[in-house]
């Protein structure tokens, strides 16, 4: 008997996350349609169909969902970094554009008898009160309540994870809901406002002389903990092929300052470089992935470490770095003109 392929759609292909996850897919024998406003910026994509579409529209949602799909990965949202999220100019678009849709997927996956969605939240969405101790951060999953998220954002992916539950509940949609914990590696956003701290520190150091400074938002003591694309992805597809809904944190327990983070990559690149700390949007002062839940019901656990992840991510960054830099500046003018406009 002839096994049939799964077909799986993913939403936010053209991202970061999402151009490894249609990666992981195809290598597994899937079909797969990748849906988002751009195509993946820095490989092309392995998705068998690509539909350039805007998922804020219903149509759009409609389209992306036809042909058979068995499974949905909900990647796609509006978001990006401190410097993205926590200044408050963006907030209501962030909440908008990002519940609007998950509000038109999941009506449309009931809709439509897709089997099963995936959906991405964040460990934003934790109580401020309880990331107030940089060195005890709390990020239990039953942390969550009472909520009060530090940002609009973490307050959207909080109501878009009862969106989903309630959804199971009333509509029998299977659903998996996981929490990610800053999520970095090669062909992520390294520039332009909504990169993460990983990715932004190793910019500035490869952009840094020897010798040189590079600046710090904060007084550098603040934690984090931050995971390879690789392990988010393995862990991605082994909540889908569980019986788990979640919601589970899916992040590293190697908490480390940004400091020390920042040191770490300096030493990867083989520089001198010295440590500025200004004034700038940080987030929490504390957080890190608690992963007591996941090991219990999954088994997993990262295989690599931070630094084996950032010995991948820095070269790549410096490269991209080193491509912009040679750019003739009249023809970086243009660029900025068209970006403007």
């Amino acid at each position: 008997m002839i096994k049939k392929q799964k077909r799986a759609l993913v939403c936010g292909a053209g991202g970061f996350i999402g151009s490894h996850l249609v990666k992981s897919l195809k290598k597994d024998g899937y079909w797969v349609r990748g849906v988002d406003l751009k195509y993946p910026e820095f490989s092309t994509t392995d998705a068998d169909d690509f539909l350039i579409a805007d998922l804020r529209d219903y149509d759009s949602c409609k389209k992306s969902l036809t042909g058979s799909i068995d499974e949905v990965y909900q990647l796609a949202a509006d978001m990006g970094g401190a410097g993205f999220v926590f200044t408050g100019e963006n907030d209501f678009d962030i909440m908008h554009n990002s519940s609007i849709i998950n509000l038109h997927m999941i009506k449309l996956c009931n809709k439509m008898s897709i089997s099963k969605i995936f959906y991405s939240s964040s460990a934003c969405m934790y109580p401020e009160h309880n990331q107030m101790d940089p060195l005890n951060p709390k990020c239990s999953e039953d942390s969550a309540y009472p909520a009060n998220p530090d940002s609009e954002y973490g307050w959207e992916k909080l109501f878009s994870e009862r969106l989903y539950l309630a959804a199971h509940r009333n509509y029998k949609l299977d659903v998996r809901v996981a929490r990610f914990h800053n999520i970095f590696g090669p062909e992520g956003t390294w520039t332009g406002g909504r990169e993460k701290a990983p990715a932004a520190l190793c910019r500035k150091i490869a952009e840094a002389s020897d010798g040189g400074a590079i600046e710090i938002w904060g007084s550098g003591k603040q934690t984090r903990s931050f995971l390879f694309i690789d392990d988010c992805v393995e862990a991605v597809r082994r909540l889908m092929e569980s019986d788990f809904l979640g919601p589970v944190n899916i992040g590293s327990e190697e908490m480390v300052t940004i400091d020390e983070l920042a040191k770490m990559i300096i030493g990867i690149s083989g520089k001198k470089i010295s440590l500025k700390h200004i004034d700038g949007p940080v987030g929490v002062q504390g957080r890190n992935s608690d992963n007591a839940l996941i090991k219990e019901k999954l088994s997993w656990e990262p295989r690599g470490s931070l630094r084996e992840g950032l010995v991948e991510t820095y070269p790549w960054i410096r490269k991209q770095a080193e491509k912009i830099s040679v750019i003739p500046p009249q023809k970086k003018m243009m660029e900025s003109r068209e970006v403007r406009s």
